[in-house]
């Protein structure tokens, strides 16, 4: 079976806050679901702080398809990155923070060697590999554009002590 290559994703957006309140939103792995487009729940298993070896439990939604993925973070640097390598996919999703002189930018991507036959299988249900590739490409940029709103307006409504949240 001749598998596609996958796209190379990666994206970056420059937040005006300092990496420490970046760094509050991106570790909290609980929180992504409310900033990626496919990623609809996700939870530690066993570990109540994030930290190199945590295992992670998520379910994904793209269009009528819903899946379980299990990760494990590979990765965790506090104010600098985390990343975690999902078993189904065999992707390893990183966000990077790098202080600005105005605040900081953060970078997410995807390191995929190549599709796992799991993914190759999943294809016809996920409208292919590489459209699904795509839908990546573009939902990483939404993920960090929705983790730069919640930052930004975090430190406006700290910054205005009249703000109610």
């Amino acid at each position: 079976m001749n598998r596609p290559t996958p796209l190379p994703i990666s994206a970056s957006v420059d937040v005006d806050a300092q990496p420490a309140d970046v760094w509050a939103v991106v570790s909290d792995v609980s929180r992504m679901p409310e900033f990626s487009p496919e990623l609809r729940w996700a939870f530690a298993v066993g570990a109540r702080e994030p930290r190199i070896g945590m295992r992670l439990v998520g379910i994904n939604r793209r269009g009528y398809a819903v899946w379980p993925t299990t990760s494990k973070v590979v990765r965790f640097e506090p104010d600098r990155a985390v990343a975690w390598h999902t078993r189904e996919s065999g992707a390893t999703w990183t966000y990077e923070l790098e202080p600005t002189a105005t605040g900081t930018r953060l970078t997410g991507r995807r390191d995929l060697a190549g599709f796992t036959l799991g993914t190759t299988l999943l294809a016809p249900v996920i409208g292919g590999a590489a459209g699904h590739d795509r839908e990546l490409a573009d939902g990483i940029r939404q993920t960090l554009l929705r983790i730069k709103a919640a930052v930004e307006s975090a430190r406006t409504a700290d910054a205005d002590p009249g703000v109610v949240r």
